[in-house]
């Protein structure tokens, strides 16, 4: 597999991986920047993600969102992955999402129709009411923050750990012309790799093998659309 090759020194690897699961996510409500923990399932998708990457070529950094769920999923894999530290980067936050915060999502065109209607938009520059970001707004914040562990890391294997929306908007960066993508699993493995000169390729996408046998593999929601 392409993840098994050793890192050259003209690139950095990314391995990018999205939080466990939380009781919000189970319950289709909306997260944001709301700081909600793993539930017990999330704890166990992020102890077999990290059994998995402990397996893989050697892992020199972590970094995680500060949200609980990233944090929390990130320290798990840092220890199986030799007890590293964990560096915490609030621009890899998911997108922050205003008033839809905190709804159960079926409902949030009823309860917050201005909000809902700007989240459903088509245009990415429409900010979301409430303090809400704007596609923009979250493809800028977090592939500058990719691109400056890259910067910092040539030549080694690193891990970030975060959200379903900054995980599209990365493989939007690395893919410009693709499809959008909806799905973003819990403890999916997606691995970049950043070159000299700000090129960006992806070499694993979307994987969660580690989860086959695990009944873990719940529906992935907080990871479409809604963000999580």
């Amino acid at each position: 597999m392409a993840e098994e090759d050793s890192v050259g020194e003209g690139y950095a690897e990314i391995v990018v991986v999205r939080h466990g699961e939380t009781s919000w996510n189970a319950q289709r409500k909306i997260q944001g920047h709301l700081d909600v923990e793993l539930n017990d399932a999330g704890r166990q998708q992020a102890e077999k993600v990290a059994e998995r990457l402990s397996k893989e070529p050697k892992v020199s950094y972590v970094y995680s969102s500060d949200l609980k769920r990233a944090f929390e999923t990130a320290q798990i894999i840092a220890a199986k992955c030799g007890k590293l530290e964990v560096l915490t980067d609030p621009d890899l936050r998911e997108r922050h999402l205003g008033d839809m915060q905190g709804l159960v999502y079926q409902e949030a065109s009823k309860l917050r129709p201005e909000a809902y209607k700007a989240f459903s938009s088509n245009r990415t520059d429409v900010d979301i009411p409430g303090g809400g970001e704007s596609l923009d707004k979250l493809y800028d914040r977090c592939t500058s923050a990719l691109q400056r562990i890259g910067d910092k890391h040539q030549g080694e294997r690193v891990v970030v750990v975060t959200h379903g929306g900054v995980i599209r908007s990365l493989y939007e960066r690395a893919r410009p012309s693709a499809r959008k993508v909806e799905k973003i699993l819990n403890t999916s493995v997606n691995v970049f790799r950043l070159f000299d000169g700000d090129k960006w390729t992806i070499q694993v996408w979307g994987d969660v093998s580690h989860l086959d046998q695990t009944g873990f593999l719940q529906s992935g929601f907080g990871g479409d659309r809604t963000s999580g």
